[in-house]
């Protein structure tokens, strides 16, 4: 089956004949003298903004700056730091030159960060602060530089400008669209990192498909906090510039809840995890509702709820409803939306599966989270939904430009402008993705309906196989298990055994808020061992379950002392699980699963 989208053209389309690399998506961005801020940056004394001539000049200093130090086309520069305006900036001069990028993720270990600069052979590393530096203290690198260097740099720039006024135009000049711009690493969760091969032309192609997509506009806000590392937090920052949205940066991901409010954004890019993490503690304040108050959000929810179908079926909404929900808001629904800054027009969630019971939710309180798939091999996204063409429970029609297929086995297949070169130094990982025909191989089962809507039901070499021959989609659970706030992770393990079980963590405030409301004398170091508690999950994992063939049920389950953690390997920067690292440490957890069984 073949679904093939082709849009029709648009402003964001290069003029015949121009060259699709970053330099040119930055050139045009400066050349629009757009009025908006290029970008927020939080200082001392508040949120700052940067204005596009501001932006401008840092970047060709700095580009300048690099030239005046050796650095040259083809060569590769590593970035370490968390999501900020300077690494933007020297992102863009690296882009203007023909360097290529290596971003690191500033959680990496010692060893993966010198894994990903020794495997890039970058000449140099540019990073946040000394102890980022520190990380590659044993590299012989030519270049070493950090955040406090930038204005020393910038210096060099401009001298180097006077002195050779067209090194930087013949520098840009020297670019071809098919040249590479970056490298971004996998998260390796089976493995050492690969390094995807993205050229110019594919980011500038993934820019403009996003663009066509409709979700972002000119004059938006977009609250930042994605890793720079990961290919969805790099769209979004090359994006800003392509439509002209202003970007603000939070470097801390712990600070988001805070943050939402004070920028008060129209745009929010996320990874599931923090909606998961709303949803929880919007659910348990209703539950602490009483009387009155009670009584009124299930009358605002149920009023929501009726909205919240009409829409996805794309029926106009009575007047009469209308009026309710116009009150519902304004009660109820409004103290949510101020939660994430109260001007939020669309939510975006990508890098994971997102559960269609948070997605549900939040519609019924008038947000909605539009759910995209793709994969750093393809540029970022194939697929995603719109605010006019949306269903829960998949991740959307293809993007512009872009043709799916399945395979016999149902592997979801990827043709697209934005497909990559290759892994670096890898050509049997990249033969083994990529078919002779160019066609991308995901390794994700999928099902295409007729609207053109896919659902990813499984990775494919996740799909659990029980000794009786029943094949299970483990993520499908695992969803429904963390849709109780009770639940923090959940890993669903049976291949080859007799029946499905699960690995679950607890979310340990939201249970010692319920132990504490029924009076239960129980702490996070007893929670693990707790019978009550154990009973809690239990209906969770029933309330997972219904439906299901009994095949497909999680029979048994083990309560886990804590929860997983990127410092112990067990999940990425981008929260997603590294199942066989979880299986491997808790190997003792899961084989009294199936003691007598």
């Amino acid at each position: 089956m073949a679904l093939d989208t082709q849009a029709a053209p648009d402003r964001t389309a290069p003029e015949p004949g121009q060259r699709r690399t970053i330099g040119r998506l930055w050139r045009d961005a400066i050349a629009a003298r757009r009025d908006t801020p290029a970008y927020l940056v939080e200082r001392r004394d508040g949120w700052q903004p940067v204005s596009w001539g501001e932006a401008e000049r840092a970047v060709d200093e700095v580009a300048n700056g690099l030239l005046e130090l050796g650095v040259r086309k083809g060569d590769t520069f590593a970035i370490i730091a968390r999501t900020t305006y300077e690494w933007v900036v020297f992102d863009f001069a690296l882009g203007l030159i023909g360097a290529i990028g290596a971003a690191v993720y500033p959680s990496s270990s010692m060893p993966d960060a010198v894994y990903i600069v020794e495997h890039s052979e970058s000449v140099g590393a540019f990073c946040e602060d000394e102890e980022q530096l520190a990380k590659l203290a044993s590299l012989d690198l030519e270049h070493r530089l950090t955040f406090a260097d930038l204005d020393a740099l910038r210096e060099r720039g401009r001298r180097f400008a006077r002195e050779h006024p067209g090194a930087l135009a013949a520098a840009e000049a020297a670019i071809g669209e098919d040249e590479l711009f970056t490298y971004i690493y996998t998260s390796g969760t089976t493995g050492p990192p690969k390094g995807c091969m993205i050229r110019h032309r594919n980011y500038y192609e993934m820019c403009r498909s996003s663009a066509e997509a409709g979700s972002f506009m000119t004059g938006d806000t977009l609250l930042l906090f994605l890793p720079l590392a990961h290919n969805f937090g790099r769209l979004a920052h090359l994006l800003g510039p392509h439509l002209g949205y202003t970007i603000a940066f939070c470097p801390d991901p712990l600070r988001v809840v805070e943050t939402l409010p004070a920028v008060r954004p129209t745009v929010f890019p996320s990874v599931p995890r923090v909606y998961e993490k709303v949803h929880t503690a919007v659910q348990a304040k209703f539950a602490e509702a009483t009387g009155a108050r009670a009584r009124l959000i299930d009358w605002a929810l149920d009023v929501g709820r009726q909205v919240s179908v009409l829409k996805q079926q794309g029926r106009p909404v009575p007047r009469g409803l209308a009026a309710k929900h116009r009150i519902a808001d304004r009660l109820v629904f409004a103290k949510v939306k101020a939660r994430l800054g109260g001007r939020l027009r669309v939510a975006v969630s990508g890098g994971a599966p997102l559960s269609r019971a948070v997605a549900e939710f939040f519609h019924m309180l008038d947000i909605l989270i539009l759910e995209g798939y793709g994969l750093t091999e393809c540029t970022t996204a194939a697929t995603v939904n719109r605010p006019d063409r949306f269903r829960f429970g998949t991740v959307g029609p293809a993007m512009p430009r872009v043709e799916l297929r399945l395979a016999d086995d149902g592997e979801l297949l990827i043709s697209s402008p934005t497909v990559f070169a290759g892994y670096l130094k890898d050509e049997e990982a990249t033969r083994a993705i990529l078919d002779d025909e160019g066609w991308l191989h995901t390794g994700d089962v999928a099902t295409i309906d007729a609207d053109g809507f896919v659902k990813i039901t499984d990775r494919k070499k996740d799909i659990l196989i029980t000794a009786g021959g029943k094949n299970v989609a483990p993520q499908d659970l695992e969803n429904a298990l963390k849709a109780s706030r009770f639940i923090s992770h959940a890993v669903v393990v049976g291949d080859r055994r007799p029946y499905i079980a699960a690995l679950i963590t607890l979310d340990e405030p939201e249970v010692a808020a319920w132990a504490a409301e029924q009076g239960i004398d129980a702490g996070p170091s007893t929670f693990a061992t707790s019978e009550q508690v154990r009973t809690l999950v239990q209906e969770a994992v029933d309330a997972a379950n219904e439906g299901r063939s009994t095949f497909g049920q999680v029979r048994r389950f083990a309560i886990l002392p804590r929860d997983f953690s990127a410092d112990e390997d067990e999940i990425t920067p981008t929260m997603k699980i590294k199942r066989s690292v979880c299986e491997e440490h808790f190997a003792g957890d899961i084989e009294r699963l199936y003691e007598s069984a």
